[in-house]
């Protein structure tokens, strides 16, 4: 027979009502066996089972393998390129590097990167956070300073807004007589190098190479989103806007399927500008291909922009700076088309909603479209809802529908949606979950790594703490308590997931996916949550220390 693992911890949160805590768990065949004390699994032993007890992680905190409902796997690959943002980041090998404070910081930080770059090569910076700049806006006269004979693209933080140089605008033949939206344009009607939304991002990307699934599909990329989650106590994490090919799928399946690979990888699939039957025929065959590790099968709309860009879709009174009410990634006919033939075809949908008007459109679609095809358990998942109301999360819980909170926002933009998009009293309403909690919605919370670091428990900390930069609290009417952080990043997400019956909790039967933790996240001050320090994790009884 074969040999059961008994893991001891100083503290197990199981995320279990009915046993909450335990010390011991015994591990069988990558599922967990049992939960309690140190005889927890004599039984097994007396029906001629081997016990072995290890005591690896006696002295830390276990509990459920976080789940990262919304990350997408370039956050390691991102690396690659130049970084430009505001914050200082660690990268998937643990270095830090710092964040670029001003623009003069910028072009001349980019400036001693040129150097290092070959003859013609483009020069891809990402992470930009011009929302943060004070003066003049990023435009291609401070990237043509860095090179006026090479590309230079530099992608905002939200991967919704990228601005780029002279030489990039030419290879993409904007200029004054270009009319795409989205190709932002100065007072003397020239293109100021400021491009919003994929549509006219898209053009400029291809011609220097900034390949997103070329960024995500390859082994080390694939490897490094493993590593990165290691270091995050993740266990289970989406890639929530896969561009994958047929081609691609035996390199996924090779590499999650080795052993050594320490995550359980949610591939969704990118459907925007796609035609909806063919979409839908394709995640239904791509499902049959499903493994333990991958899983395979969901579809991700886009409907409009980023609040920090100014491109989402909000309603009435809109920005308080005047600005145009957002871009449409999806027409709102496009999105209904969509929704419509994703549910007749059984496919769950993450639909991506910044602005309240945005989402009022997708809880529309699927209402219509649940008339028409009834699905009850169809778990569609509205991602970010960073401006729903009471009203829309009472219409999702009328229609089953998931919410996947971006709490993140609160910390890294807060003080700019009160003075720069939304106002005080909006923000303080922004990211919600305690309003969708009361509600009855099903609420995870997300980073949407690399938009902001993966790390569920910084997740969780600005869902309890709702402070921002500046150590102000934004809304603390919509603050919840550490237990419930914590169930949105462990079950709240694997439901999200339809995953929640294999992992989520540490109770019988599930997969023995832990997070290794070096204190105890329910006895901390909950202002201290995010600094809990993260160790590793275990994946089907495997343990992967960071």
């Amino acid at each position: 027979m074969a040999e059961i693992t008994v893991f001891s911890a100083k503290k197990i949160i199981t995320m279990d009502p009915n046993r909450p805590e335990a010390t011991h768990v015994a591990v069988l065949d990558g599922r967990i066996l049992a939960v309690g004390d140190a005889s927890c699994a004599d039984a097994w032993q007396a029906a001629g089972h081997t016990l072995r007890h290890d005591e690896t992680l006696a002295g830390t905190v276990l509990m459920p393998g976080l789940v990262e409902g919304h990350a997408h796997m370039m956050a390691g690959a991102m690396w690659n390129f130049a970084y430009a943002g505001f914050h200082d980041r660690m990268d998937p090998q643990g270095k830090w590097w710092t964040g670029k404070p001003d623009l003069d910081a910028v072009v001349r930080d980019l400036s001693d990167y040129e150097k290092s770059l070959e003859p013609g090569q483009p020069l891809i910076g990402w992470g930009l956070d011009p929302i943060f700049f004070s003066g003049e806006r990023l435009s291609r006269k401070h990237l043509d300073q860095i090179s006026s004979d090479r590309p230079v693209a530099i992608m905002f933080s939200n991967f919704h807004l990228m601005c780029v140089n002279s030489k990039a605008l030419e290879l993409a033949g904007y200029d004054r007589t270009s009319n795409a939206e989205g190709v932002v344009k100065g007072a003397d009607g020239e293109p100021t190098g400021e491009l919003q939304e994929m549509a006219a991002m898209f053009p400029v990307m291809r011609r220097v190479g900034m390949d997103f699934r070329g960024l995500s599909q390859t082994e080390p990329s694939i490897r490094s989103y493993g590593a990165v989650c290691v270091r995050a106590g993740v266990t289970t994490i989406t890639d929530l806007y896969s561009q994958m090919e047929d081609s691609d799928l035996a390199t996924l399946l090779a590499v999650t399927s080795d052993t050594a690979f320490p995550a359980r990888l949610v591939p969704v699939l990118g459907v925007a500008g796609s035609d909806p039957a063919q979409a839908s025929a394709r995640a239904v065959a791509l499902r049959a291909h499903s493994s333990d590790k991958l899983r395979l099968g969901a579809v991700k709309l886009m409907t409009d922009g980023s609040i920090q860009g100014w491109t989402a879709r909000v309603k009435w009174p809109g920005y308080i700076g005047g600005q145009a009410n957002g871009i449409w990634n999806m027409a709102p006919d496009e999105i209904q088309r969509m929704v419509t033939a994703m549910q007749a075809a059984g496919v769950q949908m993450h639909i991506h909603v910044n602005g309240d008007e945005a989402s009022s459109v997708a809880i529309d679609a699927i209402a219509a479209a649940s008339r028409e095809h009834p699905w009850p358990d169809a778990r569609h998942v509205l991602q970010h809802c960073q401006l729903m109301g009471v009203d829309q999360f009472l219409r999702c819980v009328e229609l089953g529908i998931c919410t996947n909170i971006f709490s993140n926002h609160i910390w890294y933009f807060g003080d700019q949606h009160i003075a720069l998009t939304v106002g005080e009293d909006r923000a303080c309403r922004m990211n919600a979950a305690r309003a969708a909690l009361d509600a009855g919605v099903h609420v995870a919370l997300h980073s949407d790594a690399p938009v902001t670091p993966l790390g569920p428990l910084f997740t969780a900390w600005c869902a309890v703490n709702r402070q921002t930069m500046s150590g102000r609290t934004m809304g603390a009417a919509q603050c919840i308590t550490v237990a419930e952080a914590l169930q949105a990043i462990t079950l709240g997400a694997a439901y999200t997931l339809h995953m929640d019956h294999e992992i989520g909790s540490i109770e019988t039967g599930k997969r023995a996916d832990f997070a290794v933790l070096g204190d105890d996240p329910l006895a901390v001050a909950p202002m201290a949550l995010k600094d809990v320090p993260v160790l590793g994790t275990v994946l089907d009884g495997r343990v992967h220390l960071a």
